[in-house]
């Protein structure tokens, strides 16, 4: 035994040792981004030889961590690595950038290493719509450039299109979101409609689901952006949007339905469409902008339905500051007060209007209005229209009866109003006992019941289960009388019997 411990406490000692060295060897640095973009470009590569778009797709993940380590330097030395010295493209591609500064990057970490053998083809022309990308992104950095970069899209759209591969469909559905924010910074969203319109059309008959899940995304929110809700509600009625799509693609969709939705006071269908934005939604550090874009509409959807959104909603760290305004809407909404709600919809106008939210939060002023009234006919039996009017901040007595009536007839509250007399008379409170309470507690028990003699109804039962228990009776019962016998005939016990140890 002694020496399986020795042989045990050695492994242990490895394992420690092992440990303290990793410890003590300091991580890798992270690649640069120039020689991030080269081992990108030799998936794109490969990708296109093994025909597996997994390996693009890899690439387009770093895609949104990538473009902020973007510089004129990198993107020289990377298009310089990766084509060959007399490239037309190589030319093609620096010609949009600034010529080569005498700037320091001797610190850089991970620098270019010299290339052993010279480059004497051209990669394959998707790694050239990629570039053609980072080139976009980089450029949009810079409000000076904006001219340049959309310049620099309708060309790439244009290559893009006469070379038509398919192998080129990843790369594609980002290009376009790139197109689709270039016009959208340089001020000509409305210019760029009808290109997106033609090649949504070639999407679908080319079936590329993921390109085409990216164009109608772009012509929603074109639409949306000048408020064509028409139109954008007739593209949704004509196009199916792909199942394949990715998440990120599902929760724009669902997005610019429910804000569709809530303009046609389809408040139900808006609701179930921004949950699933919500559900579909990157993590909230990810993607904050986009999770406070549909928490806004999701807010201002429950209060239209009537119902008060949840208090802890408003406490969460990337909402708190963003849904200030949409909380003191709220507790005017909860608490009846139609000042308050005045009050505050004056005050935070602006952000409601840069929202796209004004219109929708000022069709609240019927339901503050309706909990007003509700709150009235709770606390007196009888009050003047004088009174109401006063207490709701309403224009005149003419506005008082007509809401209250319309409020009378909608079920919000019980009660008349005395023409007459210029008041109304609110329904007493309904005890918790009488005829009608009777009937629907008589109901439930009723239901109750007969969903119990369903279910037993419905149990099965094994087939002679009973005779099983029978043979165990009776086997308990000659278990019993054997030990009766036992004890009978035995006696009782001897003096010198044992007990048991310490006795």
């Amino acid at each position: 035994m002694t020496d399986v411990e020795m042989k045990q406490d050695d492994k242990a000692e490895d394992k420690k040792s092992q440990e303290e060295k990793e410890k003590a060897t300091p991580p890798p640095p992270p690649p640069s981004p120039t020689a991030e973009i080269k081992s990108n470009i030799a998936l794109i590569e490969r990708a296109v030889a093994t025909i597996e778009p997994r390996y693009t797709l890899r690439v387009l993940r770093t895609l949104t961590a990538l473009r902020k380590k973007l510089d004129d330097k990198v993107l020289q030395d990377a298009i310089e690595d990766v084509y060959p010295k007399d490239s037309a493209v190589k030319k093609a591609l620096l010609s949009w950038l600034p010529e080569a500064s005498a700037v320091d990057h001797s610190m850089d970490v991970d620098a270019a290493p010299t290339q052993s053998t010279p480059i004497t083809s051209d990669p394959v022309p998707e790694c050239e719509i990629y570039l053609r990308l980072l080139l976009i992104h980089h450029l949009l950095t810079s409000q000076s450039t904006y001219p340049k970069a959309l310049e620099l899209a309708q060309e790439t759209v244009a290559k893009m299109q006469v070379l038509n591969r398919r192998s080129m469909d990843p790369l594609a559905a980002r290009v376009w979101y790139a197109v689709e924010r270039t016009y959208e910074l340089a001020g000509e969203l409305a210019d760029a409609r009808p290109l997106f319109l033609a090649a949504q059309r070639t999407a679908s008959l080319r079936h590329d689901d993921e390109t085409q899940a990216s164009l109608i995304n772009r012509l929603l929110r074109s639409y949306l952006h000048y408020s064509l809700y028409d139109q954008a509600d007739k593209l949704v009625s004509k196009t199916t949007f792909p199942a394949s799509a990715s998440n990120a693609q599902y929760a724009r969709y669902h997005y610019f339905i429910g804000r569709i939705k809530m303009v046609q006071l389809n408040y139900s269908a808006a609701h179930a469409n921004l949950q699933q934005a919500i559900r579909r939604a990157p993590p909230p550090k990810v993607a904050p902008g986009f999770y406070q874009a549909v928490h806004k509409l999701f807010v201002v959807v429950e209060l239209l339905m009537g119902d008060i959104p949840d208090r802890a909603l408003f406490r969460h760290p990337v909402l708190e500051k963003a849904l200030e305004g949409y909380f003191e809407i709220v507790k005017a909404v909860r608490t009846g007060s139609l000042s308050q709600f005045q009050t505050t919809l004056s005050k935070h106008a602006a952000l409601f209007e840069a929202d796209k939210t004004y219109t929708l939060i000022v069709r609240l002023r019927q339901n503050v209005i309706k909990t007003g009234i509700r709150r009235l006919s709770l606390s007196y039996s009888r009050i003047s229209l004088r009174d109401i009017c006063v207490k709701l901040h309403l224009d005149s007595e003419e506005d008082a009866e007509y809401i209250v009536g319309k409020a009378i007839r909608d079920g919000v509250i019980e009660g008349r109003i005395v023409h007459e007399k210029g008041w109304m008379e609110c329904g007493g409170q309904k005890s918790g006992y009488g005829p009608e309470v009777a009937e629907v507690f008589q109901r439930r028990i009723g239901y109750c019941l007969e969903l119990h003699n369903q279910s037993v109804k419905a149990m099965r039962y094994p087939l002679n289960a009973h005779r099983k228990e029978l043979a165990a009776a009776e086997g308990a019962r000659e278990r019993e009388k054997e030990l009766a016998k036992e004890i009978q005939e035995g006696g009782d016990l001897d003096d010198d019997e044992p007990l048991g140890d310490g006795f």
